[in-house]
């Protein structure tokens, strides 16, 4: 599993001009299955992701996880993160799950997320959408399993 991590101000997902997902205050979360994940790296990833300590404390020092933050989540699927540029000029997906894999293992990250009680938005799995955030910080990271 990969993820790109962002700390947001505000994260919004459209899907034909209509929100679907929205959080200020919290983490945008781009994640891409690969083949071989299972839910052993999706529970990791969940405990990463509620544990890492990257929102500011009164000091301005990243001290505070997501639940000290009071912060949301919003999660968006993104095969293109198994995306192979390496050979030719088009992406190569042959490293990303099939797709019915890859939307049992989002579901489960999912409902793993929302299991810790902090609110957890989505988008849509397989699904043309537009994403907009604010980073905050700019703070960015990018976890894999």
């Amino acid at each position: 599993m990969r993820i790109v991590l962002q700390r947001v101000s505000h994260a919004q997902v459209e899907i034909n001009n209509k929100t679907v997902g929205q959080i200020s205050n919290g983490l945008l979360l781009l994640i891409g299955i690969g083949k071989g994940d299972s839910e052993v790296q999706a529970d990791k990833l969940v405990d990463k992701i509620i544990k890492l300590r990257i929102f500011e404390d009164e000091q301005g020092k990243m001290n505070k996880n997501i639940v000290d933050a009071g912060g949301s989540i919003l999660v968006v699927s993104q095969f293109t993160l198994y995306g192979n540029c390496w050979d030719g000029n088009r992406p190569g997906f042959e490293l990303a799950a099939p797709p019915d894999e890859a939307k049992r293992l989002y579901e489960y990250f999912v409902e793993k997320l929302k299991q810790t009680g902090i609110h957890v938005e989505t988008g849509q799995f397989a699904t043309y959408m537009h994403v907009s955030l604010i980073n905050d910080g700019p703070v960015t990271f990018v976890l894999e399993s």
